[in-house]
Order: structure tokens, then sequence, then C-alpha cells
């Protein structure tokens, strides 16, 4: 794998070499009082004990879904399979995990907690060269960080792989078997399969766009929508039978604003995440405002 390299420009350039935490748990408390900053996670409880084990970290990202952190302490420790492990047991007691979050963050955020994209990040200072292999092969969803320290004051995170889930395919059968929600909000299945054929298929223009941006793009199918992210997310979509719904991450105050097209939407309750709307009705809305979505993918 490539190395990260930093330099120091002021005056004579020079190469600032990379070092490991002199402890490990010094980066594991550095990482969880920063979790929100480093990876859109909301830190909730440390050394989190479980029947047969223990948990490094434990936390809820921004679109509600539990995240078990684990920290690779030397190479030849299989910390991959250790997260699996912990990821299986978190999907068979969600229970234990939804108490955790009421105590934590009260009961609305219990509520809305969504299983769909449960995640482990392993992080450390190395990775063999068959650990992301391995992680590929898996098909979960499992994300390798490789952390380098420079000096004192400098640390560099580096996703190593971005988990890709099943791809979304229109198929007619299927479409008419989804089972539709009791409640009020139908689920992003629902809402794809009663989309209509020109709406699927500008999702599918939409998301190929948004995939050939970059190589460190996860695409995730979330309860609601279906968000793309790097370290975060950048762009979340829905898909309905009038028109298309992307949220990005952009400071609306940025860019010109046209109702019913591009919409600031930071005082207004939504799916997903980000400040900016884009309302695309044809394939000839989405040409005119593709340039901001590279724009979210750049900035974040």
């Amino acid at each position: 794998m490539a190395d990260i390299k930093l330099f120091d420009i002021k005056g004579i350039v020079q190469e600032l070499p990379s070092k490991q935490v002199a402890v490990e748990k010094d980066l594991q408390k550095l990482l969880e009082e920063n979790m929100q900053t480093f990876f859109g996670v909301t830190f909730l409880k440390p050394e989190y004990r479980i029947t047969n084990g223990r948990m490094d970290s434990i936390g809820i990202d921004e679109n509600n879904c539990p995240v078990i952190f684990e920290y690779k302490r030397s190479v030849n420790e299989n910390v991959i399979n250790q997260g699996l492990f912990y990821l299986d047991w978190l999907l068979d007691h969600k229970a234990d995990f939804t108490l955790l979050v009421m105590q934590e963050l009260g009961k609305e955020k219990a509520d809305n907690i969504d299983w769909s994209m449960p995640c482990v990040i392993c992080v450390a200072n190395d990775f063999t060269k068959f650990d992301e292999h391995a992680v590929n092969q898996m098909q979960r969803n499992i994300k390798l960080v490789r952390y380098r320290k420079f000096g004192d004051d400098l640390i560099a995170l580096e996703h190593l792989n971005a988990p890709q889930v099943q791809p979304i395919t229109y198929d007619e059968q299927q479409s008419k078997s989804v089972k539709k929600n009791s409640g009020k909000d139908k689920i992003f299945k629902e809402s794809f399969a009663d989309a209509g054929e020109k709406n699927q298929n500008i999702f599918y223009t939409i998301r190929d766009y948004v995939m050939s941006l970059g190589d460190d793009i996860a695409e995730n199918q979330l309860k609601y929508y279906v968000a793309f992210k790097k370290a975060k997310n950048f762009v979340c979509v829905e898909v309905y039978q009038s028109h298309i719904i992307c949220h990005l991450k952009v400071n609306p105050d940025t860019v010109e604003l046209v109702p019913g097209l591009i919409e600031d939407v930071r005082k207004k309750g939504h799916w997903g995440t980000g400040d900016l709307r884009l309302i695309i009705k044809s394939i000839e809305d989405f040409e005119k405002l593709q340039h901001l979505i590279a724009k979210a993918y750049s900035e974040n």
C-alpha cells in the first residue's frame, strides 16, 4: 500500500517522519473525543462489554446506524474477524444497543436507529496486503483506516477501502412484490419500486456519475435514502414518483438558489444529511445540477 509523505515547506523543505502513537490508548482517546470530526459518528461508550468480549469503542453515525471501532495493536492481530464477530453479535442484540442509545442520547434518537447499514471501522498504523483483500471478499460493511502521526500536532487518517453494498437494480416483478409499509413514510425500497422506470433510470444516471467522481466512494442504501460517502456523507438521494431529491453537504450561501430546483433546507426537517436540496425531475435537470454534486464531493 502506498505511504503518505508529509513535508514542511517553511524555509528548507524537509519530510516529516511518521510514527506510531506511543500508547494505543492515546489514539483511542483521541478518536473517541473527536469521533464526530473524524468520522461523522457520535461517540457512545468505550470498552463496551458483551457476553464474549469487549468492543473498543461504539457510536452511532450521521445516518443513525451503529458503528463499532476496533484498534489494531499489532500486525498479527486479527482485528477484522474480531470486528465481524462483534457486528454479528450487535445484529443479534439490537435491544442492548437501543437501550444504550436511549440512555446516552434519549428516546427519540433510539427510535430512529437504522439497522440497514451497521459498520465496523478498523483503525491501525498499518495493515497487511491481505487485509483489504479479505474485507472485499467478505462483502460486509467493514472499513480499514490507517493512521499516521507526524510530530506532536498532526495526524493523517487514510481510508483504504470503500465498502460497497449490493447494487440496486430495477426488476419489475421484484418491485411489485415489495411489502408496503403501514407507516406514513415509505422506506426507500418502496419509494423506488413506486417511482416508475423513468425516475429509476435517472437515479442510475445520478449514481453512475457520483461513483465516477472517485474510487473512495461507498454507496449505502439506508432505510429512507441512499447515502454516498467518503469518510462522511456528501450526497443523500431519495427517489419518488414525480421527482428525485438530493441533499448535498454544500453551504447554501455559496450557490445561487432557484425555488423548486436548488433550495436551502437548513431550517427544514428532511431525511439524509446536507443543507442544500436539489429537486431533479428530468435528465436535463440533472445535467444542469451535476456540478453541485461534484462540488459536494470535492469539499468533503
